[in-house]
């Protein structure tokens, strides 16, 4: 196993790539806990890495209380709060919950982005565009049941004429909720072949195709995801998200281009994972990171 590239840095690959779900299943970190773990990730060595927290609307005042206690009373350097917004019950969540942000300035939080999930990508765009504020970035989820064949199409065919990114859920507590490797290539090349950027959400903190021992589950690997965003055609994706040997994807990530890695991450921009420490160990051990006495303890 060779040496990383980057010793002692995050490299390109990987800045921002992983978004701070610790709150959400099968983490389920308290609000509390939650906040300073951020920060502390946020402090470290890695922090190019870690995207912001994302929190639920109905945690905010949990959240607006964590960070203000923080800025009151905490160490120097607390530094801005960078959230999330995560919305799983539609268009009419939306109002809503960007009042409730209303107290983030004065307690230092800033609010990083939205993720809306929607039955109509059209509704969506328009209430993003009437009510979100200009500078807040956003991205949007259909139910992976409507993504079939034409309405994978045309459900992208809508963002694509927005400013927002796609979302796609590639798993979650049962084995339904994880996508096979063609139907995630089939989300991944219509991307791909339409400049749409996207991120991913759960089941996706390893870094390689596995089947969960105690489940039994199928995960996907996000480095397969990675690699398999610079892909256009459908089967090409669905093979290097069925690789499961770790060295073979590595090796791949070693060769990639600064091209070839602007371009992955123009398409694959993060995921939300409940865990930190689990894929920076996974790159660690892949040679791809500092080693692990360099890393976090598990945050769960």
């Amino acid at each position: 196993m060779s040496a990383p590239a980057f010793p002692g840095a995050v490299p390109e690959l990987f800045r921002g790539l992983f978004d701070d779900a610790a709150v959400f299943p099968p983490g389920n970190l308290p609000v509390a806990e939650a906040v300073p773990a951020h920060r502390a990730h946020r402090e470290a060595w890695y922090a190019e890495s870690v995207g912001p927290l994302l929190c639920g609307a109905g945690r905010l005042g949990e959240l607006t209380a964590a960070a203000s206690d923080r800025a009151a009373g905490g160490p120097a350097g607390a530094g801005v709060l960078r959230v999330g917004l995560v919305l799983p019950g539609g268009s009419a969540e939306l109002g809503p919950a960007l009042d409730a942000t209303a107290p983030f300035e004065p307690a230092g939080v800033e609010l990083a982005g939205v993720e809306l999930a929607t039955r109509d990508a059209a509704e969506a765009v328009a209430e993003l565009d009437r009510l979100l504020p200009p500078h807040v970035p956003a991205a949007v989820e259909l139910p992976r049941e409507l993504l079939r064949g034409d309405a994978l199409d045309a459900a992208l065919d809508v963002l694509v004429d927005s400013p927002y990114r796609a979302k796609f859920r590639t798993g979650g507590l049962a084995a339904e909720a994880f996508p096979d490797e063609d139907e995630l290539a089939a989300f991944l090349t219509g991307c791909a072949q339409r400049g749409l950027p996207y991120k991913c959400t759960a089941g996706l903190h390893n870094a390689v195709r596995h089947t969960d021992r105690e489940t039994g589950f199928e995960h996907h690997g996000f480095l397969n995801v990675l690699l398999a965003a610079q892909e256009t055609e459908r089967a090409a994706a669905a093979a290097v998200l069925a690789e499961r040997d770790g060295e073979v994807l590595a090796k791949a990530v070693r060769s990639l281009s600064d091209r070839q890695v602007t371009v992955i991450r123009n398409s694959f921009t993060a995921f939300g994972t409940c865990s930190i420490a689990e894929p920076l160990a996974d790159l660690a051990a892949l040679g791809l990171l500092p080693p692990p006495d360099r890393l976090p303890q598990e945050d769960r």
